[in-house]
């Protein structure tokens, strides 16, 4: 049975993903701050006869990328496929946001996810045979303002990952960037977005993190390059490269904003 690497798998797109290739006999390994949740989560899942291995690590810092792989080279355990899922977004604008606190998200939206692609990526190569997906957003495809940092990240995210889809293809590995729109999920709360502008709900309905997780699942098992998952999302992605750039950005710093 081959193993499944899950980063941010406590909670949101990544919780529902490990459900979804525990079902399909996948074994797992679940990687999370939250101890205590990726417990439950085993307790959960164990049932389904899948071996399911949980590292607590905080990937919002430098060093544990590199922690992580030892920790999973010492099990003597190949990863086959690696969802780079973790990441966090913050709200408000750049010069009042914690600039330790816009880094850290940096160092867990790109860097961490860019170190831990590639300390995998040798043995998939040596074995020709791989699965990665870099979980991006439709946040990528425009600039944010009020999200400037946090947009940025994900563009790089759905950049990296195009690029390397095209080098590895030929090497018998896929690389899918999973570009979900607004989700139901622990995101704005630690975004600070619980409480803003209501009715942008109505204007863009939010996927639940489990339907988002079963189309991620289904593009990346048949090797797509970019899965965005709802037409409005699609439409959406489509729009914003046909109309001028100034009004993009305008009608995201409103969509964004606190008011």
């Amino acid at each position: 049975m081959k193993f499944v690497l899950i980063t941010g798998a406590s909670t949101g797109i990544g919780y529902e993903l490990a459900k979804i290739f525990a079902k399909e006999k996948y074994n797992l390994i679940l990687v999370a701050r939250n101890i205590e949740k990726l417990i439950e989560i085993r307790e959960e899942l164990q049932n389904l006869g899948v071996n399911i291995v949980i590292i607590k690590k905080d990937l919002s810092r430098p060093e544990s990328p590199q922690e992580l792989f030892n920790e999973i080279a010492e099990k003597n355990i190949e990863v086959d496929i690696l969802i780079n899922n973790a990441g966090f977004g913050l709200l408000g604008p750049f010069n009042e946001l914690d600039i330790n606190a816009q880094l850290e998200m940096i160092q867990l939206n790109i860097t961490s996810l860019v170190q831990i692609t590639y300390l995998f990526l040798p043995k998939m190569i040596e074995k020709r045979s791989g699965k990665i997906m870099n979980v991006a957003s439709t946040a990528a495809f425009q600039p944010g303002p009020y999200m400037a940092i946090y947009y940025a990240t994900k563009s790089f995210v759905l950049s990296f990952s195009e690029a390397i889809y095209a080098e590895l293809k030929s090497k018998g590995i896929t690389v899918t960037a999973l570009c979900p729109g607004p989700t139901k999920t622990e995101f704005q709360k630690r975004a600070g977005m619980e409480n803003i502008n209501l009715e942008r709900a109505k204007l863009l309905p939010y996927m639940s993190a489990e339907k988002v997780a079963q189309i991620g699942y289904e593009g990346l098992m048949k090797g797509k390059r970019v899965v965005i998952p709802g037409f409005l999302n699609k439409l959406g992605t489509k729009l914003v490269r046909l109309v001028p750039q100034t009004f993009v950005l305008n009608v995201i710093k409103k969509f964004n904003s606190r008011n």
